[in-house]
């Protein structure tokens, strides 16, 4: 397969063919994402805002939305699944892989993330343009490929019946307990049976993701073996999209994500939690 990522080389000489995302997200706290993309983005691309199109039915944060839901919201960004989309965020590879899982979800067959972001589109002095954009809109039939998802239920029988590896990307201190939770109310601790790959360790400082051999070496570190089936998993699913792209570099495009994550499974009382490594 080609890998998911393209360069910021490739871009600059492709961005009237193309379909961009902006795909900013920040950790509650540190920011709001369409304002970072307002103060500056890659010309042409549009906002997809993670917690706007979204399940907001359930209190779990940013959960995939229905395809109705999403077919609505990605028409009216202009989207279109006979073109190649590519997909960005400020940090460098933080949640655009989030975007990216999603538009694969929903049956866009091109879908690329721009290694290094913003964050090293900018380093190299490209333009960036300010303020929002008014895309045409699109009219998009609803698709949804239910196997690239794992729901609670899901993730309790894989793990009863071994069906799967759950590889968390949590950093290494929360996966282990030893750390508290960012979200209150949750527990602290893992999964019974999952491997720890933090989503942090297979980005570079420049935000690009690492190399295949570096991330081949850093899930056989951990015990995962990727010819087997994968379900990767997270805080609140959006790093769990992380190992999830670096995953499809290594040639497993097939790798699913538990939507609910820490944020469903730590916060429930008849859901097992067990600590240390």
């Amino acid at each position: 397969m080609a890998d998911p990522l393209v360069s910021t080389e490739w871009l600059a000489g492709r961005l009237d063919e193309v379909q961009l995302v902006d795909a900013t997200w920040h950790m509650p706290g540190e920011g709001v994402g369409r304002e970072t993309y307002e103060a500056g983005h890659i010309p042409g691309a549009v906002f997809f805002d993670i917690d706007e199109v979204a399940d907001r039915s359930t209190g779990l944060p940013h959960m995939l939305p229905s395809p109705q839901a999403f077919a609505q919201a990605a028409g009216k960004l202009g989207l279109d699944r006979g073109r190649t989309v590519l997909v960005y965020d400020a940090h460098g590879i933080f949640s655009a892989p989030r975007v990216w899982w999603t538009l694969r979800t929903m049956g866009f067959p091109q879908v690329f993330v721009l290694d290094g972001g913003l964050k090293k589109w900018r380093a190299e002095g490209r333009p960036v343009e300010t303020g929002g954009a008014t895309p045409a809109s699109t009219l998009l039939e609803t698709v949804f490929d239910p196997f690239l998802v794992r729901d609670l239920d899901a993730v309790r029988n894989l793990l009863a019946r071994r069906e799967a590896q759950l590889v968390d990307a949590r950093p290494a201190a929360r996966f282990r307990g030893e750390a508290p939770e960012p979200r209150p109310g949750l527990r602290a601790g893992h999964m019974p049976g999952a491997c720890n790959v933090p989503a942090g360790g297979l980005v570079n400082p420049d935000g690009t993701l690492k190399s295949a051999d570096e991330l081949r070496a850093a899930f056989a570190a951990a015990d995962v073996d990727i010819t087997a089936p994968i379900v990767t998993t997270c805080g609140s699913g959006v790093t769990a999209a992380i190992l999830a792209l670096a995953l499809a570099r290594l040639g497993r495009e097939d790798v699913a994500i538990y939507d609910g994550s820490w944020a469903e499974w730590g916060g429930r009382a008849d859901t097992e939690v067990v600590t240390g490594a």
